[in-house]
């Protein structure tokens, strides 16, 4: 028996690879790797598709240097917009609007390191509003906050909690220096204490290396996180990331492939960068991806809705919500 086929049987029986035996598996041949990693995902997460849409929230002039991101007050790029946190009325409509086009989750995003409290207090009365007059799940992206403020949320009606590893432990000084790694654990770890679901990937083409990629996900594991969002860096001029080689489909699939391995239960969910691709990412669903964040993103361009809908269905999902 090869690897693949004697690791895709090691997970089929509920057991958990290794992080030596995943780097092992990154290097085998892409087409056994992402057939085998497709079978995973059908046998332990089904054909349900989960879709969300986000909304900038709260644009610009963010205190923090992360390498990659456009809204970061450290880089001069073409992202100059900026505004506070949306009023209860905007909020409404677009939650109302992605609703409307059969989008399961509506994730309120906003820049900055985190939220103060009387902002909390403004989206706890926004996410209630948005509860009242819709059936659509909110979740929400507000920075590394604390076990009070996850607790408000969770009681106005947030349901998940997304905040980005972006990369491993042993990277991320790499990628920014005016917060830790540390703290994105222990905001993790606040928002599933306060009884919310969490949401946490990261960004490939940083200039990490697959076993960055791997301990990434793996810490995602170990915090018990069952949505992986899965970017892919798109080069944004004026950032020191700006000339980095976005991913190819081939180098893609075989992260996502390697993932569903990690988390055969979970959503990979494919999120930023995803129009890079020549397929937009349709490979990717049949190499073990299962879920997407659909329609634009933080401050680039994404693929609408009626066209994953479209895309879902043609590769065999039916749109679901995972409930985690």
């Amino acid at each position: 028996m090869n690897v693949v086929e004697r690791l895709k049987e090691k997970v089929l029986r509920g057991e958990t690879i290794t992080r030596e035996e995943a780097i092992e598996l990154s290097h085998q041949p892409l087409e056994e790797l992402t057939a085998a990693a497709d079978e995973i995902r059908k046998i332990c997460s089904g054909t349900g598709f989960d879709i969300c849409t986000i909304i900038n929230g709260k644009c610009g002039k963010c205190s923090e240097d992360c390498k990659y991101c456009a809204q970061s007050a450290y880089y001069k790029t073409t992202c100059t917009e900026t505004y506070p946190l949306l009023d209860s009325d905007a909020l409404l409509k677009e939650a109302k609007h992605n609703e409307s086009q059969g989008v399961l989750r509506f994730s309120i995003v906003t820049s900055g390191k985190r939220l103060s409290d009387t902002e909390v207090d403004s989206l706890c009365e926004s996410i209630k509003n948005i509860c009242r007059e819709t059936n659509i799940r909110v979740c929400i992206s507000p920075g590394l906050l604390g076990l009070e403020q996850f607790q408000k949320l969770k009681a106005a009606g947030a349901e998940r909690v997304h905040c980005n590893l972006e990369t491993s432990a042993r990277y991320f000084p790499e990628v920014c220096t005016t917060h830790t790694y540390e703290e994105k654990i222990e905001t993790l770890r606040a928002a599933k204490k306060a009884g919310l679901s969490v949401c946490s990937g990261g960004i490939l083409g940083l200039g990490e290396t697959m076993e960055d990629r791997i301990d990434m996900v793996m810490t995602a594991r170990e915090l018990g996180v069952r949505s992986v969002p899965v970017n892919l860096l798109n080069p944004i001029p004026g950032t020191p990331y700006e000339h980095n080689k976005p991913l190819t489909n081939e180098e893609a699939c075989r992260c996502v492939a390697v993932f569903r391995f990690l988390i055969p239960h979970g959503s990979i969910r494919l999120a930023g960068g995803r129009g890079l691709l020549d397929d937009k990412g349709q490979a990717c669903f049949m190499s073990g991806a299962n879920a997407a964040i659909s329609g634009d993103m933080l401050t680039t361009a994404g693929i609408t809705v009626k066209t994953d809908m479209k895309m879902i269905r043609e590769t065999g999902f039916g749109v679901r919500a995972d409930n985690e």
